[in-house]
C-alpha cells in the first residue's frame, strides 16, 4: 500500500462524523449503540453495554439511516468498537445511499 493513498491519519477512506442510533447484533444478542462515524468501508461505534464480539467476529448493525449491515470487528476497545463492512453489492449499495441521501445535503449548507 503506497502512502500516497492514505489520508492524514493513516486511513484509505475519509470518514464523517455522525451522530446514528442502532443496534449492534451478535450471536443472538443485541446491544444499543451509536455511530460515531462512517466511511465507505466502515464505522466507529460508542456501545451501550458490553458484548462478547471480538477482532475476526462478524456483527450486524441495523439503523433507519442504513438498514441492515454486516460487518467485521477490527478493534473493541474501551466502549468502542471499529467496524468493517463486509464488501457485498447490498452493503455497497446501502452504504452509496447512505452518502448521496444524508451527508450530501448536509456538506452543501
Amino acid at each position: 500500500m503506497l502512502a500516497a493513498n492514505l489520508n492524514p491519519d493513516g486511513r484509505r477512506t475519509q470518514r464523517m462524523r455522525c451522530h446514528i442510533s442502532g443496534t449492534l447484533e451478535f450471536l443472538g444478542k443485541r446491544l444499543d449503540v451509536r455511530i460515531l462515524d462512517i466511511s465507505r468501508t466502515g464505522m466507529a461505534l460508542q456501545l451501550e453495554g458490553w458484548i462478547e464480539a471480538k477482532r475476526g467476529a462478524t456483527v450486524i448493525v441495523r439503523c433507519a439511516e442504513l438498514g441492515h449491515i454486516e460487518s467485521t470487528v477490527r478493534w473493541y476497545r474501551a466502549g468502542k468498537m471499529g467496524l468493517e463492512f463486509e464488501q457485498t453489492t447490498n452493503t455497497v449499495a446501502q452504504i452509496t445511499a447512505y452518502f448521496r441521501n444524508f451527508h450530501r445535503a448536509s456538506s452543501s449548507s
